[in-house]
């Protein structure tokens, strides 16, 4: 989306006469901002306002909502599917020019046995409503129930997986759920135990070792327990298990150890690495069986393996600060080509610029860094990640709504209410129906034919 967005701004006049056309594909007909989404778990942000409709910013574009199947490059086509609720997929095929691979990643899970019954995802809009709906049951149930083991379950929350979005996630909810046991009669901040596993030894594994031993020793004052060098080696019963030899009972699992390139590329025929990333030069441009530039493939984001000239040539790791400026050095690239040919003298390649990285630690706390090479922790680090944040969501509509929703915050108390119902509208409508007779019960006698 975002190389499309700086596509359509360089190159207008084309697209309005008619001699270059855009087509976005697209399972979604919006684009999620992702950095965000640990305040719409806490509740910080409407959901509806990280999400941004692709129509309304790429008016120039031709938008197809549809998830693609396969690439198949040497014939310059993309196969994808148009699906509708309850109806059958339809194919569709689109031939193209250029193409520009940008699916992201995925969530990279592993063969943990009861994961996949237990485990709680954090990577779309829905995953973060969710699991904000879900903390606050839980303190709901804890309230309710006098088992003492069931109370003890339902207050303990365990995060695998430290990178920014693990703690960033963990940091906001704690806040959340801490503001929310004032309303309790029986439950208080003490009784909640929020665990974080992380399989290397230390939290941040991207961000500066200050930085990250400042996150480290904020969590832990706040009672936050740290496993550093710890997986998770079963979730079988809604028991976790720990490879540090620990075991007990928790009904909030969450998985956020870690992401993978998106597994649509292996159904292309386009040049991979070991790991599913597409092989690019440092232009951006992917690299053919030859060594050389492969005609009319371009790649950026998680998905790419982008040489890292500050890391030896290893690939770029798969973060937002690098995803946002390869696309957009991709359209400044890809316009430079139209002009020149795929090796044109005026294509650049791509160079990190200064660590502009942030993480939120929860309400007024966070760390970052500037774009002048120096560090930030607490309130002024908090604003910074804020302002950054806000600046870079693609929409004007998008960042007032964003700023209302900060400003409101900042007036009145967090709303710590679920709404896990609403996830599933039509339960009570069904359960109302007789079983035998189809109809709700309390009806009248069926009107004769």
């Amino acid at each position: 989306m975002a190389t499309a967005l700086h596509l359509q701004r360089g190159l207008r006049e084309r697209l309005r006469r008619g001699e270059v056309e855009i087509t976005v594909v697209e399972p979604q007909a919006y684009f999620t901002y992702h950095p965000l989404l640990a305040e719409v778990a806490a509740g910080s942000i409407d959901p509806r306002h990280v999400v941004v409709p692709l129509r309304r910013i790429l008016p120039d574009c031709r938008v197809v909502t549809a998830r693609i199947t396969r690439i198949e490059h040497f014939a310059r086509r993309v196969l994808a599917d148009v699906a509708s609720p309850g109806e059958p997929p339809v194919p569709v095929e689109l031939p193209y020019d250029i193409l520009v691979v940008a699916p992201g990643s995925v969530s990279r899970t592993a063969p943990v046995p009861g994961l996949a019954e237990h485990g709680l995802r954090f990577s779309t809009v829905g995953e973060a409503v969710n699991l904000r709906n879900h903390v606050l049951e839980q303190l709901d149930l804890a309230s309710a129930t006098r088992d003492p083991a069931l109370r003890h379950a339902a207050l303990t929350f365990v995060f695998v997986g430290a990178g920014y979005a693990g703690v960033g996630a963990l940091a906001e909810l704690e806040d959340m759920a801490r503001t929310a046991v004032r309303t309790y009669h029986n439950v208080r901040a003490e009784d909640l135990r929020w665990v974080l596993a992380e399989a290397t030894d230390r939290i941040l594994p991207g961000e500066a070792s200050d930085l990250a031993e400042h996150a480290l020793g904020q969590l832990r004052e706040r009672g936050v327990d740290i496993r550093l060098g710890t997986t998770l080696e079963s979730a079988l019963g809604g028991v976790v298990a720990l490879s540090d030899g620990s075991r007990f009972e928790a009904r909030t699992l969450v998985w956020t150890a870690g992401v993978r390139p998106s597994p649509l590329l292996r159904e292309s025929d386009l040049p991979l690495d070991t790991l599913g990333r597409v092989r690019c030069l440092a232009t951006l441009q992917a690299v053919g069986p030859d060594g050389r530039a492969l005609p009319g493939v371009w790649a950026a984001g998680d998905c790419a393996a982008v040489p890292d000239p500050d890391a030896d040539g290893a690939p770029c790791a798969p973060n937002a600060q690098h995803a946002f400026a390869q696309a957009e050095l991709l359209a400044r690239n890809i316009a430079v080509a139209l002009d020149g040919g795929p090796h044109a003298p005026g294509l650049v390649g791509y160079r990190p610029g200064p660590a502009a990285c942030s993480t939120s630690l929860g309400l007024r706390r966070a760390v970052a860094h500037t774009r002048r090479g120096g560090r930030l922790t607490g309130r002024r680090a908090w604003w910074l990640h804020r302002a950054r944040h806000l600046w870079r969501l693609p929409s004007a509509e998008r960042r007032v709504r964003v700023l209302m929703d900060w400003v409101f915050g900042g007036v009145f108390s967090r709303e710590t209410v679920s709404l896990g119902a609403m996830e599933h509208p039509r339960t009570t409508f069904e359960d109302g129906f007789d079983p035998g007779s189809g109809r709700p019960p309390g009806a009248g006698p069926e009107a004769p034919r």
